[in-house]
């Protein structure tokens, strides 16, 4: 075992055994990237509003701004079987009224809305959890 310290506080550390803090697993998509407005997953970058799931990227989502957004657009997402819907809102985090969430929130769907670096970096963890987890990413 190796001695390992933290703030002066001693603990065992074991290199061959490391402590895992979430299970990780082959998820599919994830996001590499975000930066000048366009996320990279993957391989390939997107630019604009784009929908990614672990197994799924749809970039037919009809919205350009958060002020387009409809119940209806929240409906579409439904399509993708969510346990979570990560909205992303660009560089600045943005409220989006709570009833255009309601297709979702109403039946129990958690809506997380945050700034898009945020929503890929916890799409990232999530997705490596197996939760059914659906990125909206707008532009």
């Amino acid at each position: 075992m190796l001695r390992c310290s933290l703030s002066g506080l001693g603990h065992f550390c074991d290199r061959e055994n490391p402590m895992k803090l979430h299970q990780q697993q082959d998820t599919g998509n994830l996001f590499k990237q975000y930066k000048n407005g366009a996320v990279q997953v993957g391989e390939q970058w997107y630019q604009g509003t784009v929908i990614v799931t672990p197994d799924v990227i749809d970039t037919q989502w009809p919205v350009l701004s958060l002020a387009e957004l409809t119940e209806a657009h929240f409906e579409y997402l439904l399509s993708f079987r969510p346990e979570v819907v990560l909205l992303g809102t660009g560089d600045r985090f943005q409220l989006v009224h709570p009833k255009l969430t309601l297709p979702l929130t109403g039946i129990g769907i958690g809506v997380e809305t945050m700034d898009t670096g945020a929503v890929c970096r916890t799409f990232n963890i999530l997705s490596g959890e197996g939760r059914r987890v659906v990125a909206a990413i707008l532009p």
